[in-house]
């Protein structure tokens, strides 16, 4: 088989480093249709317009009525299966920015070629109502794109979270049950094994698999999420998706607790009292006031204790980064193995990254955790970046 030739993963994996192999996978197959490359999306594998036929006999898809389809290329024909079997299909709103999701709403007596525009991302926006919090709506079904999938429901979507935050949301108000059905469909050569340990508390997983041979029940006992986990969604999300703040102040006068984790940026914890203009990004929080601890002082000499203060801090060096790899990726890459720093300095063209911690004992469980890691089939080099320093002030 496909998954078996092509797709085989090595032990101590990432996330990351599984979407790679899937993704590179399908692009040297030749598995994938519009839109290409594959990387970095949910990818729109041959044969998955097909799947309109072979769900609308499937007794699950039978039996639901009000069934919530991500607007991924790959379920177009899942969404135009749902409308013509004229089931209530809901669609999330694009990466969730004004709101959760829309239902879809033909025109009275829509001919075929009409549904089918209506199941395009085109007809998403053209024929859609949004629906609010306090809409009662119960949904049988839900469908979400994948990147991977394990036999077992493990899931790997494309690293932005989405899917798994809509289910989360939902649950929050009351539009999920226990017994909602959960579905991913996907290429075979996308079903491979996914260690456990990748997996975090937010991750949904899914009940049954569809590719274009075969439909998978998974018998997954692994809990889904049980709703929103506020202590692992930070202030900038909550920007970024506005309608979290009206379920947070739901949730707050239920008497849950809303407590959002702390902000995590790319500066240290140190004393800086002004950012450069060039390392200033859109939308990055302005810094805490520090004036008990840099009280009226030039701009250079605060700069320059600032800088001291920053190489002070405990640092790894890794090197050996494959050329390819993005910044994103590798950040994803550390927050999967809980080696987060408080500062990166990113030199990919020359192929390497430098990390800061706040303390000694976080730099070292960052080093345990990162050590004999490969990304994309590499064998990352990681030692204290002042042992790195040194070979590179001593010359070759």
């Amino acid at each position: 088989m496909e998954r078996a030739a092509g797709t085989r993963l090595s032990p101590g994996v990432s996330k990351w480093d599984i979407r790679q192999k899937i993704w590179d996978y399908m692009e040297a197959s030749n598995l994938a249709d519009f839109p290409r490359p594959v990387h970095h999306r949910i990818p729109n594998f041959k044969g998955s317009f097909l799947l309109s036929h072979c769900v609308r006999k499937w007794e699950v898809f039978e039996k639901a009525r009000e069934v919530k389809v991500d607007p991924d290329k790959p379920l177009e024909g899942v969404r135009l299966a749902a409308l013509q079997a004229r089931k209530s299909l809901l669609v999330p709103t694009p990466r969730l920015r004004t709101g959760l999701f829309n239902r879809i709403v033909p025109p009275p007596g829509a001919a075929k070629d009409t549904l089918r525009k209506c199941a395009t991302s085109q007809g998403v926006r053209d024929f859609s109502v949004p629906v609010g919090l306090d809409a009662n709506v119960q949904v049988d079904l839900v469908v979400v794109g994948s990147v991977a999938v394990s036999e077992k429901g493990w899931r790997i979507g494309k690293g932005e979270g989405f899917a798994d935050m809509e289910y989360a949301m939902m649950v929050s108000m009351g539009a999920v049950r226990e017994d909602t059905v959960v579905v991913t469909a996907v290429h075979d050569c996308q079903v491979v094994d996914i260690p456990e340990e990748l997996l975090g508390e937010h991750d949904l997983t899914v009940d049954y698999i569809l590719t274009p041979t075969r439909v998978v029940r998974t018998g997954c006992m692994r809990p889904k999420p049980p709703g929103i986990l506020w202590h692992q969604v930070s202030h900038r999300t909550m920007e970024k998706i506005p309608i979290l703040k009206s379920l947070r102040w739901r949730e707050e006068q239920a008497g849950k607790d809303v407590t959002l984790k702390e902000e995590r940026t790319d500066v240290p914890a140190v004393a800086e009292p002004a950012r450069r203009a060039k390392d200033v990004r859109p939308g990055s929080p302005p810094l805490p006031n520090q004036s008990g601890l840099c009280q009226a002082s030039p701009k250079a000499e605060s700069a320059s204790a600032s800088s001291d203060r920053l190489h002070e801090l405990p640092s790894l060096f890794v090197g050996n980064i494959p050329p390819a790899t993005r910044v994103s990726e590798f950040k994803a890459v550390l927050q999967e193995h809980h080696a987060t720093p408080a500062q990166l300095t990113w030199q990919g063209a020359q192929r390497r990254a430098f990390l800061r911690y706040r303390d000694k004992a976080a730099a070292e469980v960052a080093a345990a955790a990162l050590q004999g890691l490969c990304l994309h089939d590499c064998a990352l080099r990681v030692e204290p970046a002042k042992a790195q320093r040194h070979k590179m002030a001593g010359g070759p």
